[in-house]
């Protein structure tokens, strides 16, 4: 958990993302990221030198076998008030739409759920759990199927609804939050959405899975390059 803590703490103060007074929602899933991020902006809450508050929002798609019960307990035990928003968004996506690849559709309408609850909360700050290997899939996501060179913001402002997005574990790997949910016994709700595990991400995971297994430091050396502003060179 230290390591966790003490690089999401460089990663705050170093982007600037938490202020005194600021009011901090957590958009959780129930999978292991977004519960992971509750658990460790909760503790460090308690020795951080910016004072703030933070509740949490789950936006329920409208799934039947969705159960939020493990996710509603870790809530109460860590004292953060949960805001359970319930939409038809997988209707529309599903039903109405009936579309090929939901994926896109369904993040934007979660997006507007999520603002939606936090215009009414008075929430500021939207901390979402994506750590560096999301980084890095979209980064491959973007250049393969958009055609341009662009990932996560460690932080960026919502103009249209005046919202901050910060993502405190972007310097962390999957590897790290996977152990610490284990060590620490974080409950993980498994998605009931029927794309779950077989998404175009999904894929790109796999590939840079084999990546990393051929090309030795291939990650490292790829996070490096993403952060290297110097060195970026494109043809224009």
């Amino acid at each position: 958990m230290r390591s966790i803590l003490g690089n999401m703490r460089r990663t705050i103060q170093e982007n600037n993302m938490i202020h005194n007074n600021d009011r901090i929602a957590v958009g959780l899933s129930g999978g292991k990221d977004s519960m992971t991020l509750l658990y460790m902006l909760k503790n460090f809450q308690r020795f951080s030198p910016m004072k703030y508050e933070m509740e949490a929002i789950l936006i329920d798609l409208g799934f039947d076998t969705l159960d939020v019960t493990s996710t509603e307990k870790f809530c109460q035990n860590l004292g953060i008030k949960l805001h359970i928003e319930k939409t038809n968004i997988a209707k529309v996506v599903f039903e109405t739409r009936k579309e090929k690849n939901p994926c896109s559709l369904c993040a934007n309408m979660r997006r507007g759920a999520l603002a939606t609850v936090m215009n009414r909360e008075n929430l500021n700050i939207l901390a979402l759990g994506h750590h560096n290997d999301d980084a890095i899939e979209t980064l491959f996501m973007n250049m393969f199927y958009a055609g341009k060179i662009n990932t996560f913001e460690k932080k960026a402002y919502l103009s249209r609804t005046d919202i901050y997005v910060i993502r405190p574990l972007i310097n962390v790997s999957e590897d790290a939050i996977s152990s610490a949910v284990e060590r620490l016994n974080i409950p993980i709700t498994k998605s009931p959405c029927p794309m779950d595990k077989n998404t175009t991400r999904e894929k790109t995971k796999k590939m840079l899975d084999e990546i990393y297994s051929t090309i030795p430091n291939s990650k490292k050396s790829i996070l490096n390059a993403m952060k290297n502003k110097e060195q970026f060179k494109l043809w224009f």
